[in-house]
């Protein structure tokens, strides 16, 4: 434990509840900020709060309109409905590619495409763009869509599932993607809910070099789906695949002799514009619906702001498209705002460890957003690998999907950004649309660990159990009371699901689910859904805090906190800690480890029981699934594992957990 002790000598990290560092905004991104100080920040902030319709009025001319609205928005249902520039009219796919073109940046490259192998690659301008998406459109009008039907899609991360997206929105079809590594279920379940008539799908998808089918998946349980007329396949992985005649054809067949041209929709600004299931793995799915124009421009406005989006920047967003953190930030808001930007089919771990280095070096990205697992995922392989590359282009670093432990924000400044990069440690959900706490790059002050403020037009709130506002650094329920452009509009066909979930826990304000606390300086700390919130001898405890006082231990890599039932104290805290490579599991670890904890929060926080894991259950956009953990550890039905990245680490863990108890 020589290496642990000099790391801790060296004392990297801290906790969450003891974090006391600032990193103020370097003045290079500053000086060229579209927000440069607090003050500017303040000013707009309290504006966008206290007189929504000049704020939002201001950006009405950000975008092409058929018909300009006349009225801002409309509060007179809110809660829990606001609708957003009401009388406008507008097409989504003339803002994100014709308008671009028109203004004569035909020739600009809209998107980088890099495969999971490093050697497949393409590059599509905004005139490649706007070729392949009318072909695509011109198919869905001859399968007879129209405004207001819907399309399922099921496609990996490849250039077809933009192009497939921007062809339905141009003709106000609404489109709802799936993540390519859920199961087929999961698929045929969204369809039914959705009554969508077409699916989107591919043959397969490439991981890390395997071939993972995908229509062959599906193929069998589409009978259960009567309202599906027609599925197009793209040509991916050359799988063999099972194809119905009259219902199944194949994308290259069917955009083969379409012209690249098309017209395009008129659409209301409060029609739909696509529907996103929540990622929950039980249950009924969440069909969130987000409408059109107010969806849109907060997600150019945020995306521009937040990553401080100039004519010349080049973003990475790493994130899959299933997921509403690309659909806001690399389909809509980055074409909206004709940026350019790099979209990634693989892994951060494939070939190697370095892929993500490459591909910034290689693409010169100026602006890279990930998640914290992600990044604590490369942090394991050390500063050798991310040292070898040119990562001088990068200017701001993100963060989305999850907490980032500050000693995971403290490597990726120091040794991705170099001390120079801002991180902007975003706070969002699929319901809000679009980011909602945030640090801009060049105004505020850098706490490591906190998602610092709310953007404009959010105005957020801690609250105790009874709804009184909590005291500073108090943990309690964060809820947004302001009505915000990019909100979601309702869940499926069901005002009920959509009330109860959201308005009735604290009447009148949006109930987020997560935990948080608020410190003395107005900075809020996002501390973990509430599910994952622990109550021990009467102390509710958020479960980021304990994770990240073990993982500011040199000797962990990753943590997992779940509470285990016990019959005095309520619930017991039990650990999942996945050591780093070098380090060797034994029983003095797991005492050293508790009295860190104990040290670093006190002893209330102090793990019952610590276990070693190689590796824990995760989805594969790299989240660690709690719930599953919990019920191992509690001997309940774990559920649903089939949208796991790794499902046999369950059966794994349920074992061993009964052979140590």
């Amino acid at each position: 434990m020589e290496c642990a002790e000099k790391m801790s000598e060296e004392k990297i990290i801290t906790s969450l509840l003891t974090e006391k560092r600032v990193f103020p905004p370097p003045p290079a991104i500053s000086k060229k900020a579209w927000v440069k100080n607090m003050a500017q920040y303040r000013e707009m902030w309290k504006e966008s709060i206290e007189d929504p319709d000049k704020f939002w009025g201001k950006l009405v001319d950000s975008i092409t309109w058929i018909k300009k609205p006349t009225k801002i928005w409309d509060d007179s249902k809110f809660p829990p409905i606001a609708q957003w520039f009401v009388d406008g009219k507008l097409n989504t796919t003339y803002n994100a590619i014709d308008r671009h073109i028109n203004e004569g940046k035909g020739d600009k490259v809209a998107i980088y495409w890099e495969g999971d192998d490093p050697n497949d690659t393409r590059v599509l301008t905004y005139n490649d763009l706007l070729e392949e998406v009318c072909k695509f459109g011109n198919v869905l009008l001859k399968a007879g869509l129209k405004k207001g039907d819907k399309i399922v899609i099921w496609l990996p991360m490849i250039p077809e599932l933009v192009i497939t997206m921007l062809a339905a929105a141009r003709f106000g079809i609404i489109h709802s993607v799936v993540f390519a590594g859920f199961s087929a279920g999961a698929v045929k379940d969204r369809i039914i809910d959705s009554n969508a008539r077409i699916l989107i799908t591919a043959d397969g998808t490439f991981r890390a070099g395997k071939k993972i089918p995908l229509k062959e998946k599906v193929h069998k349980l589409l009978e259960e789906t009567p309202s599906i007329e027609r599925v197009v396949v793209v040509k991916q992985v050359g799988l063999k695949t099972p194809m119905k005649e009259g219902r199944d054809t194949w994308w290259h067949d069917e955009i083969k002799n379409q012209p690249t041209e098309c017209v395009y929709e008129e659409v209301n600004a409060e029609d739909p514009l696509f529907i996103l299931y929540t990622s929950g793995t039980t249950g009924k799915p969440k069909g969130v619906i987000h409408t059109t124009a107010g969806y849109l421009i907060y997600a150019a406005y945020s995306h521009k702001i937040i990553f401080d989006i100039h004519e010349d920047s080049i973003f990475f967003c790493s994130a899959d498209i299933g997921w509403i953190t690309r659909h806001t930030y690399i389909v809509y808001g980055p074409l909206l705002n004709g940026a350019t930007e790099v979209m990634f089919e693989g892994v951060p771990s494939y070939p190697s460890f370095e892929r993500y280095w490459e591909i910034i070096e290689k693409y010169k990205v100026n602006i890279f957003y990930t998640a914290p697992t992600a990044i604590r995922l490369l942090m394991k392989e050390g500063e050798e690998l991310p040292n070898k590359h040119d990562l001088s282009s990068l200017r701001i670093l993100g963060s989305v999907g999850e907490l980032i432990n500050p000693e995971a924000w403290m490597w990726y400044y120091q040794v991705i950004g170099k001390e120079k990069c801002p991180i902007v440690d975003t706070w969002w959900q699929t319901e809000t649309g679009g980011i909602m706490i945030t640090p801009l790059p060049g105004a505020t002050p850098l706490k490591p660990g906190s998602a610092s403020r709310p953007f404009f037009g959010v105005k957020a709130e801690v609250l105790r159990d009874d709804g009184t506002p909590a005291a500073p650094n108090e943990e309690g329920y964060l809820v947004i009371t302001s009505a915000w452009p990019a909100m979601l509009r309702g869940v499926g066909q069901n005002p009920q699901r959509f009330q109860k979930t959201y308005w009735d826990r604290f009447p009148g304000k949006y109930y987020s689910g997560d935990g948080a606390k608020i410190d003395k300086d107005g900075y809020i700390w996002i501390l973990g859904r509430l599910d994952d919130v622990l109550k021990v001898s009467g102390h509710r405890m958020g479960t980021m805090e304990i994770e990240s006082a073990l993982v500011s231990h040199p000797a962990v890599a990753e943590a997992a906190i779940v509470p285990k039932e016990h019959p005095i104290k309520g619930h017991a805290i039990f650990a999942y800690v996945i050591l780093k490579k070098i380090i060797t599991p034994t029983d003095d670890l797991k005492k050293e480890l508790k009295n860190h904890v104990r040290g670093e929060i006190g002893p209330i926080a102090t793990p019952d029981e610590i276990y070693f894991a190689a590796d824990l259950p995760k989805t594969r956009s790299g989240k660690i699934m709690r719930r599953i953990l919990k019920a191992i550890v509690n001997e309940t039905d774990v559920g649903n594992i089939t949208t796991l990245a790794n499902p046999q680490i369950v059966k794994a863990l349920w074992e061993d957990y009964q052979l140590r108890k």
